[in-house]
Order: C-alpha cells, then structure tokens, then sequence
C-alpha cells in the first residue's frame, strides 16, 4: 500500500503544478489578444457615441433656422422687404432677430441676406449692423453653389471669422475660427427664393465632441465632409485642407491598420451626409494595457507555481497525518459506534471539520428525538381535525331545530331565512374548491333572500344565465363578494332605488361574466386609484380586500388568460366584469376528478 503522502504529492504536481505551467503559457497569446480586441471594440464604441453626438448637433444648427419660418416678422421681412411691407415694426423686427440670435450659444454672427432689396445686415454680439446692398452676393463660392441647386443648406470649412458688412459691431480683435452654416429661404408655397441666412458657430462645441477621440497620447481625430476637405482635425493646420490621399485610401480600405497605427473611421448621416469621423491612434498606445496584462499574468503564473511546489510537500504532510485519523474515526461510526470522541486542538479545516462532525451526530441525535415526538403531535392533529368536523354538523342540526320550532310556531319566513342560512354556510365550507355556476348563482340566491328580509322587497336585481353558462365550472366564491359589496356601497348607504343585474354568456370559447349596479360610482382619479391597488403584488387589499381577493385567485388559477376588470360611467354606477376560459384549467384528467370529488 503506497503511502498517501507520496500519492498526494504526485497527484498535486500532476494535476496543478504541471497543468498551471502549461495553462499560463498557453492563456498568454489568447489573453494578449482578447485584451487588444476589447481595447479596439472600446475605441470603436467610442467613436459610435461620438458620431452620434456630432449629427445630434448638427442637426439641430439645421434645423435651427426654420424659426424663421414660425416668427411672421421675420418671414414677412425676406418676403416683403424692410420698406414695402406695411406691417413692418423696427423694433418687433429687432427684437425678434436679437431672440434669434441669443436661442444658441455657440452662434457668433448672423447675416441676412434679403433678395427683394438685394440688401444684407449683420448680428453679432446681440447688436444689429446697418443694412448694405449685396448685389454680387449670389456669386460667391458656396452660396452660388447653394443658390444653384436644390438643396437647403451648405456648410463652409471652419475658417476665421468674416466682417461680411464691414460693420463696426465686429471688432477687428476677434480672430475666432468658425464653421459657416448657409440656409437658403424660400416660399414654402410657391418654392419662390426669398433670401440667405448665415450662421457662424464657434468651433469649441466640435472641438469638445472631437477631443474626446484624442484623449490617448499620439491619437488625433479628424472630421472629414463629403468632399474630401478636413472640417476639423487635432492638428488645426490641417483645418480646411483635402485629406491627404494616403491617409484617404486607408479610411476607405478595409486593411487600414498598419502596425505603427491603427485607423478607425464611421459614415455619418442626416444633417452631416456623407461625412466621415476618423480616429487614429499608435498601436502601442492602444495595445499597452493589453501587453503589461499579459506580461504580469506570466511573472504572477511564474511566481504561483514556484510557491505551488514549496506548498505541495508542506500540504501533503500536514493533511495527511490527520485525515487518517479522522478516517479511523468514520469507519468506527460506520461500525455503530456513535459516541466517538472528536476533540481536537487543531485550529484548521480538519479541526474544523472534527468540530461539524461532532456537531454532526449531537444533531442526529436531536432529530431522532425530536421525530418522535414530531410523530406522537401529528397523531393528536389527526385527532383535533376529526373531532373539529363534529362542529359544522352540529351547527346544521341546531339550525335545523330552530327552523323544526319555527314552523310549529306558524313562522314560515324565518324557516325560509334558516334554510338559506344553512345554504349559505355549507357552500361557505367549500370555499377554494371548483363550482358550478349554477352552484355559485344558487349561493348567492340565498343571500339576495335574507337582504330581502334586511331591507324589504325593494331591493332590485336581475340574473340571466344560460344554461351552457350554468354549466360552467368556476373557483367558488368569485361572484358572491361582489353582491355584497353592491349591498354595502348603495343600501347600507341609502340608495335603495339602485338595481344590481349579473349577466353571463360564452363567446369563443370563453367565459364572460358581469355584476353591475346603477348606484353610486367613482371618479376617474377615485378608479384608476382602485384598479392600481387591485393588480399591486405589493398590496394588502385593505379596504378592496373582495375585489383583490377575486383577481389574485383568477391569477392563480388561469394566469394571463384570465381578465379581471371594473368600471365606472362618469362617476355613476359601477360594474366588474370577468373573462376566463369557458373550460377550467386542468392539467389532466386525474386532476379535473380530484376537483369534482373536492366539490362534490
């Protein structure tokens, strides 16, 4: 027989020491490049989010200058000139372009170009310039471009900020660099073109979504139009110049990484068709986390498995020695013998585990016990619940006496209201059990009888069931408490003149069943407060406990096939109606007959 030290040992180095080696080494390629593929997916991700943040942005600037199309001073004035237009206002006009021009921050200057005068003015700073003609205005660059074709709006390269009006609100100081928005305005009836508005934005809203590309040391971004032409770049030289072709055709290759660099690119949308953001970043840069990883995953693998084999000769020989004990000991329980001694003064697992196992059989000990006695209590239970169904019976035969008496004494109603009583109770007592509806319609027959006695023979209702729906199996109970609750919201409160109708039909195979009253209602608030706490999990039900009660049961019985819900016209009246299965939810056919015998 081999020692279990020399086994342990081998063992340990066999199955961990040499396997952790091999693990270490070969988890090194694949950590290396499931870390780099993580760093580049977190860069792509972040360029998505930029992307998304730069057409969010330009799309409002876009939009922006359909304002004027609301402001009818402003449109009246591309449409009629400042002179000809006889609603013209100075002062509205000023303010509404002043309003105009504070709506966005990063708006620097404004000009508006009116073609009716063939005039143009600035704004800047909130100051309005004076008006100057602009008759070759059409045939500059971008805004010829813009006037010749159909679209509606152009945007110019970031450039430094222009004194279109040679105005003297602008102060030769501001060498601010711009980006140049052109929106065309045109009758939106007759498509007749009415004048240019120019909007200059400041840079530092772009820069501020850019920079966040260019956060690692060596990255740059660039944000690239439909022609080529550099919008913006970390490099504010290249602002304004055509992309290089080199660096063009690695965007639009799909093999545009180099191992010096790795290039990442995203097509934008909408107000910004055709653009393209650009992310470049040094390979060592983005794949440095990725490097040290793995390297400190191989020195730590290193330094655990040198620790490993120091701590596989000391394990196996503190381990060993007790656990041959403490298998002497097992073996000797197996045999019967239960009162073995288990004290240790080890203060480890194998102390820990001689401790439970003490514990262990001290509480088989208990439960030996305490099953017996378990077993003599459920004998006197068994014998609680025979003796607790004497009551009931003895209940029925008192009432039976006193209905024997009340017939002797000529007082047929209160037998009546004794036998309706006595109906009452034996369904009461099958409460959660399965019932016809007729069963259910019968029950609640004998509670109309002792309200009729309660409040007179005022008290109106209607019933119509069909026979099919009479038929029907239900849980006990669902129809009942609300009968009770129309006594308790009208009679009880004074409105004896109102009528409680419960109806029941079929409708593709299921079961629809309705008790309403003309009485007083709720308001909307006073509903919806209802209808919540009623399909609150959460809920205690207090004061709907009857409502509540209904629906968790159909919840329980038939899940989402079963429709609970109430109602109440304009404050007047109030009606619950339940939809479930016209069939009841059995799983087979042993169940449907443990629910017959339960209810029979």
């Amino acid at each position: 027989m081999k020692s279990i030290q020399s086994r342990l040992l081998l063992l340990l180095f066999l199955f961990i020491i040499l396997p952790y080696f091999l693990f270490v080494f070969l988890i090194y390629g694949y950590t290396k490049t499931s870390i780099e593929r993580n760093e580049l997916e977190n860069s792509r991700e972040q360029l998505e989010g930029t992307a998304d943040e730069l057409e969010q942005y330009s799309e409002d600037l876009v939009n922006l200058p359909y304002i004027l199309y609301r402001n009818p001073d402003l449109f009246r004035m591309f449409e009629n000139g400042f002179e000809d237009s006889i609603y013209f206002d100075s002062m509205a006009m000023e303010k509404s372009i002043e309003t105009f021009y504070l709506t966005r921050n990063e708006i620097r200057q404004l000009r508006f170009y009116i073609e009716q005068d063939q005039e143009a003015f600035t704004v800047y700073n909130a100051m309005i310039s004076t008006r100057k003609p602009q008759p070759g205005l059409l045939s500059q660059g971008p805004i010829k471009q813009l006037y010749e074709s159909n679209e509606q709006y152009v945007i110019e390269p970031p450039h430094e900020i222009v004194n279109y009006n040679q105005a003297a609100i602008l102060p030769e100081s501001d060498h601010a660099m711009v980006m140049t928005f052109h929106h065309k305005i045109v009758d939106v009836l007759s498509n007749e073109f009415l004048g240019i508005m120019t909007m200059d934005i400041d840079l530092d809203a772009y820069a501020k979504m850019m920079h966040s590309l260019s956060q690692e040391e060596g990255a740059s971004a660039l944000l690239i139009d439909a022609n080529d032409r550099i919008m913006y770049a970390t490099d504010s030289s290249l602002i304004g110049s055509q992309i290089p072709a080199q660096l063009k055709q690695r965007i639009t290759s799909s093999y545009g990484d180099s191992e010096e660099e790795i290039v990442l690119s995203k097509k934008l949308t909408g107000a910004l068709d055709q653009w393209t953001v650009v992310k470049i970043i040094p390979s060592h840069v983005l794949f440095s986390d990725a490097r040290k990883t793995a390297f400190i995953n191989i020195l730590v693998g290193l330094v655990v498995g040198l620790l490993g084999l120091v701590m596989v000769t000391l394990i196996s020989y503190r381990i060993t020695r007790p656990i041959q004990l403490l298998s002497r000991k097992v073996r000797s329980i197996e045999g019967g013998q239960t009162d073995i001694p288990f004290a240790s003064s080890r203060d480890d697992e194998i102390g820990h585990l001689e401790s439970h196992m003490h514990a262990m059989m001290n509480r088989i000990h208990h439960h030996i016990d305490r099953e017996y006695k378990l077993e003599i209590e459920n004998r006197k239970n068994e014998f609680r619940a025979l003796k607790s169904q004497v009551n009931p019976h003895f209940l029925f035969n008192a009432l039976q006496s006193i209905g024997a008496v009340a017939l002797r004494a000529n007082a047929p109603a209160v037998y009546r209201l004794l036998t309706s009583l006595s109906s009452m109770m034996r369904y009461s007592m099958q409460a959660n059990q399965w019932v016809t509806v007729r069963q259910e319609i019968n029950y609640i027959n004998a509670y109309l009888d002792l309200q009729m006695e309660r409040f007179g023979h005022k008290v109106k209702h209607t019933i119509h069931m069909s026979e099919p729906v009479l038929d029907a199996q239900i849980p006990s109970m669902i129809l009942q408490p609300l009968v009770e609750n129309f006594f308790k919201h009208t009679y009880e409160e004074g409105f004896y003149e109102s009528q409680l109708i419960i109806t029941g039909s079929i409708h593709e195979e299921r079961l629809h069943l309705s008790v309403e009253n003309d009485g007083p209602g709720l308001g909307d608030a006073e509903l919806q407060t209802l209808r919540n706490h009623i399909k609150d999990s959460q809920s205690d039900g207090s004061g709907q406990i009857g409502l509540k009660n209904i629906h968790d049961r159909l919840a329980l019985h038939y899940g989402s096939a079963a429709v609970f819900s109430v109602h109440s016209k304009e404050g007047k009246g109030f009606s619950v109606t339940i939809i479930i299965p016209a069939a009841p939810p059995f799983s087979n056919d042993e169940t449907m007959l443990a629910h017959k015998e339960e209810t029979e």
